[in-house]
């Protein structure tokens, strides 16, 4: 590939990638071309992007980015795959699709988070934790718990003393 062309990829790359701050490596070793186009119909209907690119490109196209290190010690071929909303939801579901046995051959190696390079392991165990929105709502469940149990204190509160003054206004009879 003459050096015109290999700027023009890189350049390509470039804009695709503008803007993501994260993203998941996976090996697709041993997935026919059936399941290749499967894989990405699958990928695709959840909103996420899946590039495979060659080495020395993706390093080029993601030099001065928080994406870099995931390609500092690569070796073997790889896709990208982003998007999905956040890193969570992306996790889950590649790892989802690597258990499944159509796609055998389909691995998660790496990922790159906040400009932070994760080993095969480390983006595997991101799959584990809570995704944005169970996130959202375990935290307004502990700010409205805190809401009702004080309104529940105040409700109680005032039952009592009108219970009371209904008391005292069945004596004064």
């Amino acid at each position: 590939m003459s050096k015109f062309v290999k700027q023009l990829v890189t350049n390509d790359i470039s804009k695709r990638l503008n803007g993501v701050q994260y993203l998941m490596l996976v090996g697709l070793t041993g997935l026919g071309a059936n399941q290749t186009k499967n894989l990405r119909a699958a990928l695709a209907g959840k909103g996420i992007n899946l590039m495979v690119i060659k080495n020395s490109l993706a390093k080029r196209a993601t030099e001065g980015t928080p994406l870099a290190p995931a390609f500092q010690n690569m070796t073997g071929s790889y896709a990208l795959c982003w998007g999905a909303g956040d890193i969570v939801t992306l996790a889950k579901e590649l790892v989802k699709l690597s258990k499944d046995k159509t796609m055998q051959g389909l691995e998660i190696r790496g990922a790159v988070l906040d400009g932070e390079a994760l080993n095969s392991a480390a983006a595997v165990d991101v799959s584990k934790w809570p995704t944005r929105e169970e996130q959202i709502a375990i935290l307004l469940g502990q700010i409205i718990g805190v809401g009702a149990k004080l309104s529940g204190q105040f409700i109680a509160f005032g039952g009592k003393v009108a219970s009371q003054i209904s008391k005292i206004a069945e004596k004064g009879e």
